[in-house]
């Protein structure tokens, strides 16, 4: 269940993230509380899922899933530029996430 619960932290710091940059620097009322709503459920997952989890391989699949949805997401909503580079590097990301889950004891 702790893996459930560090994938939920996981894209709901994509969430959090997302919503940050629609909030345009906090001025914007809705995406705000969403950014807020969004930071304070991640952490409260993040904790839940820590009471099981080492904490390094916890925290490394929690950003990671993080920084991959927000790149994604980035590209999808923003129009923002891609590079294959840019893709390569984020599926080395993505090998290690498999790769810490496949290895991990929990």
């Amino acid at each position: 269940m702790q893996w459930f619960y560090l994938i939920v932290a996981g894209l709901l710091e994509t969430c959090w993230a997302v919503s940050l940059k629609f909030s345009q620097g906090f001025t914007k009322l809705f995406p705000s509380a969403v950014t807020v709503a969004g930071m304070v459920a991640s952490f409260g997952f993040l904790s839940i899922a820590l009471k099981h989890m080492p904490l390094g391989t916890a925290y490394a699949i929690w950003t990671g899933i993080g920084m991959a949805g927000t790149f994604i997401m980035g590209v999808l909503l923003f129009h923002e530029s891609v590079s294959l580079p840019q893709i390569l590097c984020m599926l080395l990301i993505l090998f290690g996430i498999i790769g810490l889950k496949l290895l991990s004891a929990g």
